[in-house]
């Protein structure tokens, strides 16, 4: 069971931007935890996608599940260049956490799971469960604001680091 949470990075946009990256991230964790308040400047539903260690080849896979109160729905992506970590705001800011577990480890591949919320006339939340096949220790992530659309001005980002007992 995690007993600590350290925050390595925290930031809020002074203006929208495309992308934002958490780089240089120290080794001596256990797992990783990313919380992220945004919502889409151009004020349309927008996805929030993930990229480990610059790497944009195909090693990425994603399965997301969300409801609106009144429907369900889940879609499935293999060989994709970046993790799809969920839907968020297009009126009303949303959050996301993500948790990356052994994320340090040089022997498995990496998994991130989510979890996501969009408090905006769909009222959607939901889950996602992701792989990277890479056995490479997470140095950097990138969250990226898609399809062609920005963070607005105010998202915060924050890296938290988790130690084990």
């Amino acid at each position: 069971m995690a007993s600590t949470f350290t925050p390595i990075a925290t930031t809020t946009l002074g203006s929208a931007q495309a992308s934002y990256t958490f780089s240089s991230i120290p080794s001596t964790y256990t797992d990783l935890v990313i919380e992220i308040f945004t919502k889409n400047s151009a004020g349309t539903v927008y996805g929030v996608f993930c990229e480990l260690n610059g790497d944009t080849s195909s090693l990425y896979s994603s399965t997301m599940l969300w409801g609106t109160g009144s429907a369900a729905s889940s879609i499935n992506y293999a060989n994709r260049t970046s993790m799809v970590g969920g839907w968020l705001g297009n009126t009303e800011f949303g959050v996301a956490q993500y948790n990356i577990m052994n994320y340090a480890n040089t022997t498995t591949y990496k998994t991130m799971l989510g979890r996501f919320s969009d408090p905006n006339s769909t009222s959607r939340s939901g889950a996602s469960s992701n792989l990277y096949r890479s056995t490479s220790a997470i140095t950097s992530i990138k969250l990226i604001s898609e399809p062609t659309s920005n963070f607005a001005s105010g998202s915060t980002f924050t890296l938290w680091g988790i130690l084990n007992a």
